[in-house]
């Protein structure tokens, strides 16, 4: 297999270990991938083993069509959700799929979540959609999944959980905690109050910043968002 293959395998292995002891997930549950570039290949997490025990070696490599090209283990049984979101989604390199309780449980309510925080409309867009319900594993559930998330970077699993998608494992990762952390503020200030929502304009400007944050004109543009190196926020 190639070097960059056995470099994701790697990473993902790593940022499965971060995801189990995050909070996000429990037990053997949740799953995490990586494409990896130009070979139309994915890195995916293997079934029913604890984060703790993982090896780099025991992540398994897929094809776009789900065929296993490298690796002893079982993939996650979630492996077709993760290829539905990437077939539909080409800007999307890192998929992870997490069961915070927070997040699972306005998925079990059915109730998504609304821009009510600016990191949320930066790292997701206009809210978190809840995907109708289907099984575990199955195509159904993968192409409810892709229906719901649209190009957002989040979506809720009814009855389920979380995904997050970004450009990077990191960007995954740190998708899943704004949502969980979101998930929770939205729960608390509906007991003390109405939740006030963002603005679609409002979004719409945060989510373009975050997406080119590297831009020169986007700093100028969003400065108490974005502020320069050495300024404080």
């Amino acid at each position: 297999m190639s070097v960059a293959t056995e470099k994701y395998k790697e990473q993902v292995y790593k940022m499965g270990l971060r995801m189990g002891t995050s909070g996000l997930v429990t037990g053997t549950w949740g799953n995490i991938s990586a494409r990896v570039p130009r070979e139309n290949l994915v890195v995916i997490s293997p079934s029913g083993i604890p984060y703790a025990t993982l090896q780099p070696r025991d992540m398994v490599v897929l094809d776009m069509e789900g065929r296993v090209v490298e690796g002893e283990r079982k993939p996650s049984t979630e492996y077709r959700l993760h290829l539905g979101i990437y077939n539909a989604r080409p800007d999307v390199q890192a998929i992870m799929h997490t069961h915070s309780v927070f997040a699972s449980a306005l998925a079990v309510a059915r109730k998504p979540i609304p821009p009510i925080l600016e990191d949320l409309a930066q790292m997701v867009g206009n809210g978190v959609a809840v995907a109708r319900y289907a099984r575990a594993g199955t195509e159904e559930l993968a192409r409810a999944a892709v229906e719901a998330l649209e190009n957002r970077g989040a979506v809720l699993l009814a009855n389920h959980g979380v995904v997050g998608v970004g450009r990077n494992l990191e960007e995954a990762f740190m998708v899943c905690q704004v949502v969980e952390k979101s998930a929770k503020v939205y729960v608390w200030a509906d007991l003390v109050g109405q939740p006030a929502v963002l603005p679609l304009e409002e979004v719409e400007v945060l989510r373009d910043c975050y997406l080119n944050s590297y831009s020169q004109v986007c700093m100028r543009n969003c400065p108490g968002v974005f502020p320069r190196p050495g300024n404080s926020h």
